[in-house]
Formats: structure tokens, sequence, C-alpha cells
């Protein structure tokens, strides 16, 4: 009977435990997401990640990011990422399920000897997991990436969103940000982006690490032709 006590004693401490954890984590990470509503996202999870990986491989540290206002930034850029990376950002409340039915049906093809695997990760996923979260996949990581995308969905404008994820994304080895992707590939800040040119830093997104603006391969040229086509199609954009 007293063993029975215990273990019944035992359980309840641990749900309160679980239950304050919970409680302090939902109450934190609400806190923190209404700050970064006005604060400058200075520096993220993964830049300091990609730190330690250049002191780890003996490199010299590299990191280029400077924050603009989304004034700042030309409006060819911001249609551009749009066009390519999340055509319904403005539509979708945060998750997209047609691009993740989508995802679901070509991770099955690709099981039957399918080529390609399509991504399903909206701008507004991309954006919380850059400021709030970790790179690596896991059920763990992607589960706090739709919470993370539904607080900022609920918190933000769809204007606020798309400035930090602008200003945060990895566009380069060591470059973060419309401003100095823009400097490190055109000599130029981030408002005097032409569409070609807001359609090139576009292109190399999926891999940016990998992927070069200057020179472009013929791969990159048919993705900046393609996303400048989209552009076109899509025209100005309204945020507000």
């Amino acid at each position: 009977m007293a063993r029975k006590k215990t273990k019944k004693s035992a359980k309840k401490r641990l749900l309160r435990f679980v239950w304050k954890t919970a409680v302090w984590f939902a109450a934190l990470s609400i806190i923190v997401v209404l700050i970064f509503r006005f604060v400058p996202v200075y520096a993220t999870p993964l830049m300091l990640i990609r730190l330690l990986e250049q002191v780890s491989a003996g490199e010299e540290l590299h990191l280029q990011h400077q924050w603009v206002p989304l004034q700042a930034i030309s409006d060819n850029l911001v249609v551009a990422v749009i066009s390519s990376e999340d055509q319904n950002f403005l539509d979708h409340y945060g998750l997209d399920f047609e691009a993740i039915r989508g995802a679901i049906k070509s991770y099955l093809k690709k099981e039957k000897g399918g080529k390609r695997l399509r991504g399903a990760s909206t701008i507004s996923q991309q954006t919380a997991k850059n400021v709030f979260l970790w790179p690596h996949r896991s059920w763990i990581r992607k589960t706090l990436e739709v919470y993370f995308t539904i607080l900022i969905e609920i918190l933000w404008s769809k204007e606020r969103i798309i400035e930090v994820y602008l200003n945060s994304i990895e566009m380069g080895k060591g470059i973060y940000g419309a401003e100095a992707a823009s400097h490190h590939h055109f000599n130029k800040s981030a408002a005097g982006l032409t569409k070609r040119e807001a359609a090139a830093i576009a292109a190399i997104l999926p891999n940016p690490r990998e992927y070069k603006v200057n020179p472009p391969s013929p791969y990159i040229r048919s993705r900046i032709d393609w996303i400048t086509s989209q552009m076109h199609r899509l025209g100005p954009l309204q945020l507000n």
C-alpha cells in the first residue's frame, strides 16, 4: 500500500513538473517572440553554429551581417524570394498544407524511384527556424518550428516576418541577410537591387553555401530566368 502511494505521489510530482515546464516555456517563448516583433535580430543560432564550425575546421572566422529595415531593401528582392520560396506567403497562416501534401507525394515518388524531393517549408517556417531554433532536422525541432511559426503568424505582421527573414537568412558562406549579400555579390546596398540581381540572390537560397551568384552555373541561370518570370507574373505585392 505504501509503495502504491509513493508511486502515485511520484507520478503527480512528475506531471506537476512537466506542466510547470510547459507553462514557463510557453510564457517565455511568447515574451521573446513579442520582443522580436520590435527589436532587430542581430544574431541567430545558425550564425553561432556556423562560427563554431569554422573554428572546429580551423578556418578564419567570417560573418557578414547588417540589419536594415524593410524600407531599405529593394521590393525586387521581396518579390523574388516570395516567387522562389513561398508564392502563397500572403495567403496562408504559416503552414502551406497544399505544399505539404505535394512534398508527401514527392517523397512517396522518391521512395519508388523518383528523382527529387520537394520541400514544404514556408517563409514563416524558415523565419521561425532561423531566429529561434537550430538547422539540423529532427521531429523535436520540426514540432517546435510549427509552434514558433504559429506564434509569429499570430503576433507579427507579414511585413515583419519578411523583414526578419530577409535580414537573417543565410545567403552565402558567412553571409547573412539582404544587405550583406547585396554588398558581397553586387557591391551595392540592398535598396538598389535590380530584378535580375534580386532573382540571382533568391536563386541560390536552397543551398547558399554551394551555389554561386557570380558566376552562376547553368542551373542557377535557369533558376534566375524562372524566378524572373514568376516575379513578372506576381507583380507588385501588398504586405500590409
